[in-house]
């Protein structure tokens, strides 16, 4: 026979033994042996299932309404001997049962739940803190009974009420036994979680100022359940909140912060968030009276769900300015900064919200930008949009900031610092720009008067650098560039006039291309002639001006030899001056190039830096640069220098032969135009704002 076999087997043997005791009163030996056995099998969870299938529910239930005679009469102490402890073991059968939700009904509607509270009520009604021994079990097993039925479900709580079962519960608070008043407030506790009328039935018979002092118990069990009674009271009810307040339980629960018991830290720090939206200034006193410290020390602490809660707690406490800048003065950035770096939700939301309310001080700003705490919000990885939001959020208050007084501190800092310091800041100055902000002027006081941009380019240069701050400095640059307006790209419409001019009026338009019509000029190309019209070439640019215009020989010659261009790359160039555009294809993109800058014809250089710039990969960017560098393509440079910072991580992860070394060596090469092109973009937007 299977293992799962003999407990059903034996499940079944205990079960039908008690169906068949007809008077248990007069068999109670017989009863006891059942019972214990049938309890034994239900101490192991994973038979609770095989044990109801046996129909343990339906055997024990009845037997507990006979042992007492009927619900009223359970009030009442029994008169034979050894019925208690039955009563202790079969209350002890149906709280195991009732931890899997499917037994929880079919314990109820078996008729359990008014036996249970009568008996509740018979121990109560003892009056006598002292309970011990079996007295003092039976009601402890009862309670839990009480408890696991009505854990998550809304109608055993309301039903607990409905019977009566609250007030002997508050009453044997009182109880001097340890585990009679842990029983007892776990009860609470569970019939308040989320269920208004149990919540205000709790307090209004009393039970806060015992709550309160349990809060100072040494046995951390004690505490441990008081603080979670109060918790869960306290959850939605502003007025509960303040009752709780006022019956002095701030203190004691900041003192549990530093419990010996995780458990109590955790609900401890759970309250004080709640406590801190109270009405008054008790964010202010939480802090005051010595939170913060034990806060953040949970941040580091193993547990999830403690580090989980201690940001909650500062979340809500970094709702009072004066806390925001305490909290970053105390320590409470980096660790916060770490919770927002892990890969769990709750954790990273926290985390997000508590930094967004320490990014309300303005003075919190330098602790942001010199701790390194703007690169490390914009890297990481968040789960859910709702912290993302909360971090753009973030980002957007701290850019607001940067155009207070502050600023100029935190300039004074770059100045002052070390290599790495001034780096670190400029990296974080730069991730906090934008284009609406921060001003024109403001950015050429960062960037060029004080040196911001040149130590962005010393990180990407560096050969030596870690390839993270390597990585931060390229993304930094980046940022600036498309800030700034720098990495903007000019369209060929752009390039071309606004307003018609004779240059314009002179393109012949497609039908001319290679047309003898009207032509008064053949260019051999190849050995093969290419008819084209001098009145379309003059204006095309500087070039055949002077070709035509000048003392040269072509001025009056009919044909005219092109010796070093191929045909199918002079036939695209033609077309370009005839209708101002042409498709450049990569393979012919260098060759065309070449050609423009020979003839200086601008709109086709753009369209090859545009075909050119599509093409751009970790391994061929450099030679891009080379050939921008070649023939005069400054937009084409530029765009290769973005390139690379756009794509550093891609380029030094083994995509190509690239390391973070020879990265550093290409950005030397491309630091001068990237440099122009930003300086540049920086003074015209702030003259721009000027005029």
């Amino acid at each position: 026979m299977c293992e799962r076999e003999q407990v059903k087997s034996r499940a079944r043997r205990w079960a039908n033994a008690l169906r068949e005791i007809d008077d248990p009163l007069h068999d109670l030996g017989a009863v006891r042996k059942a019972v214990r056995g049938l309890l034994e099998v239900c101490k192991n969870e994973e038979n609770l299932d095989d044990a109801a299938s046996e129909g343990a529910v339906g055997v024990v239930v009845p037997l507990l309404k006979k042992l007492n005679g009927g619900d009223m009469s359970a009030q009442e102490q029994p008169t034979v001997s050894g019925v208690e402890e039955l009563e202790r073991d079969i209350c002890f059968i149906l709280g195991l049962l009732a931890i899997k939700v499917d037994h929880q009904a079919a314990i109820c509607e078996a008729g359990a739940l008014p036996t249970l509270v009568s008996m509740i009520r018979r121990y109560a009604g003892r009056n006598d803190v002292n309970l011990t021994g079996v007295p003092a079990q039976t009601c402890r097993r009862t309670s839990d009974a009480i408890t696991n039925l009505a854990h998550e479900n809304n109608g055993i709580k309301n039903k607990v009420r409905q019977e009566g079962g609250v007030p002997p519960l508050v009453t044997l608070l009182h109880s001097v036994d340890p585990k009679v008043q842990r029983a007892v407030a776990g009860s609470l506790r569970t019939l308040a979680f989320k269920n208004d009328e149990n919540k205000n039935i709790i307090v209004d018979l009393g039970s806060l100022p015992l709550l309160t002092q349990m809060l100072r118990a040494d046995d951390t069990t004690i505490h441990y359940e008081a603080v979670g009674v109060i918790g869960n009271l306290v959850h939605s009810s502003a007025i509960i909140k303040r009752r709780v307040l006022e019956e002095g339980a701030l203190q004691p629960v900041i003192n549990l912060l530093s419990s010996s018991c995780t458990d109590s830290q955790r609900e401890a720090a759970l309250l004080l968030g709640q406590f801190a939206t109270a009405e008054g200034d008790y964010k202010h006193k939480i802090v005051q009276r010595g939170a913060v410290p034990p806060l953040i020390d949970m941040l580091s602490n193993d547990d999830t769900q403690l580090k989980e809660m201690a940001a909650f707690a500062l979340g809500r406490l970094a709702q009072n300015t004066d806390n925001q800048a305490g909290i970053v003065a105390q320590g409470g950035l980096a660790p916060l900064l770490d919770l927002l770096e892990t890969c769990q939700s709750n954790l990273q939301h926290n985390a997000a919200f508590a930094l967004y309310g320490l990014s309300d001080n303005e003075d919190n700003l330098l602790e942001f930008v010199r701790e390194g705490a703007v690169q490390r919000i914009n890297e990481c990885e968040l789960v859910v949009q709702a912290s993302k939001d909360c971090v753009n959020k973030l980002m957007k208050r701290l850019q607001d900031k940067l155009s207070t007084r502050i600023l100029g501190q935190i300039l004074y800092i770059m100045q002052s610092s070390q290599t790495g310091g001034k780096q670190r800041i400029a990296v974080a100055l730069s991730q906090l720009t934008s284009r609406e902000q921060p001003s024109g002027a403001q950015m050429r006081l960062m960037f060029l008067e004080k040196r911001g941009l040149e130590y962005l380019l010393d990180i990407v240069q560096d050969p030596h650098m870690p390839v993270d701050m390597q990585r931060s400095g390229a993304k930094s640059l980046h940022r600036l560039a498309e800030s700034c307006g720098a990495a903007d790209r000019a369209s060929v419409e752009d390039l071309m006039p606004k307003e018609p001019t004779v240059c314009e009026q002179t393109l012949l338009g497609p039908q001319y291309v290679n047309s003898q019509k009207l032509s008064d000029v053949t260019f051999v190309v190849e050995g093969r002639p290419f008819h084209a019209h001098r009145v379309g070439l003059l204006h095309a640019s500087e070039i055949f001006r002077t070709m035509f215009d000048g003392h040269y020989r072509e001025k009056d010659a009919s044909t005219i030899p092109i010796p070093n261009i191929r045909w199918e790359v002079f036939e695209r160039m033609m077309t370009c001056i005839y209708t101002g555009k042409v498709d450049v294809p990569p393979e012919l993109a260098q060759e065309l190039l070449e050609v423009s800058d020979q003839y200086m014809l601008e709109p086709l250089k753009h369209l090859c830096e545009q075909t050119i710039t599509e093409q751009l990969a970790p391994d061929n960017v450099s030679a891009a640069y080379d050939l921008a560098e070649q023939y005069n393509a400054p937009e084409l440079s530029k765009q290769c220098a973005l390139y690379c910072l756009r794509e550093q991580a891609e380029m030094v992860k083994g995509g190509s032969k690239t390391t973070p070394g020879s990265y550093a060596i290409v950005m030397q090469k491309m630091a001068g135009r990237l440099r122009e092109a930003i300086t540049d973009a920086i003074n015209e937007k702030s003259n721009a704002m000027v005029s």
